[in-house]
């Protein structure tokens, strides 16, 4: 299982998550976000931008309560609530957010 990102093949795990991180480009970000029928703009981004931050500082990615928890601090409670966050990411903001990020599966997510 792979995505071909302009003749590269990136692998990823049966659920969609990419197996090496440092392979994560934003051309593959895209390609993910068509996968999961999101169109990214520019609040997707904040918000793929955010976790990756986070994710190098912390090296975890956040379950979708620490990372709204963690956006409304940062950004504020428009962006950092659950509505808005699941409108953006409407198959879970952690989850998807994440995958797109090229991140790993969130600790506690299903």
């Amino acid at each position: 299982m792979a995505y071909d990102v302009n003749g590269a093949i990136i692998e990823h795990d049966e659920e969609g998550y990419i197996t090496t991180l440092s392979e994560w480009s934003t051309e593959l970000a895209d390609i993910i976000a068509v996968s999961e029928s999101i169109e990214m703009g520019e609040e997707h981004w904040a918000v793929v931008n955010f976790l990756r931050e986070y994710y190098e500082e912390y090296q975890i990615a956040p379950a979708v309560r620490v990372l709204i928890k963690a956006i409304k601090k940062s950004m504020g409670p428009d962006v950092g609530n659950n509505k808005y966050m699941y409108e953006l990411f409407p198959y879970g903001p952690a989850k998807q957010a994440c995958k797109i990020a090229g991140l790993p599966k969130p600790t506690g997510c299903v």
